[in-house]
């Protein structure tokens, strides 16, 4: 279960600080080709979200690669569970119907989430 934790959690934390570095660093009209509902936000709201990828996937590795509070890996994964959920709304609401990535990354994450319960809950 270990090495399924780190391989899991090592590409879903990857593509977490992908992703959020792009929403920090990059402009609206450099971020719409491929986030198509970036108009629909505020941009105080998309950086937030930026900080908060970067900082889950940091929550993904660090707790449990130091051993100090490795249960926060749990709470790292609720949170990308959460925020997928929220993103298929947006993009629902806003008309779009590709949502297959976003419920790709909440599988991943409640796999971490079962993953992280069996190897570090108390």
């Amino acid at each position: 279960m270990n090495i399924a934790y780190w391989t899991v959690a090592g590409l879903l934390a990857t593509f977490y600080v992908y992703a959020g570095t792009l929403k920090l660093i990059r402009s609206r009209d450099q971020l719409r080709p491929m986030m198509g509902w970036v108009d629909r936000v505020p941009l105080l709201a998309l950086r937030a979200l930026g900080t908060v990828e970067v900082l889950g996937a940091i929550g993904l590795i660090l707790p449990p690669l130091t051993g100090i509070a490795p249960w926060l890996a749990l709470t790292a994964a609720s949170g990308f569970v959460l925020l997928q959920t929220g993103a298929i709304a947006v993009h629902l609401m806003g008309g779009d119907r590709r949502i297959a990535r976003n419920v790709g990354l909440t599988a991943t994450a409640a796999v971490i989430m079962w993953l992280a319960t069996r190897l570090w809950s108390g």
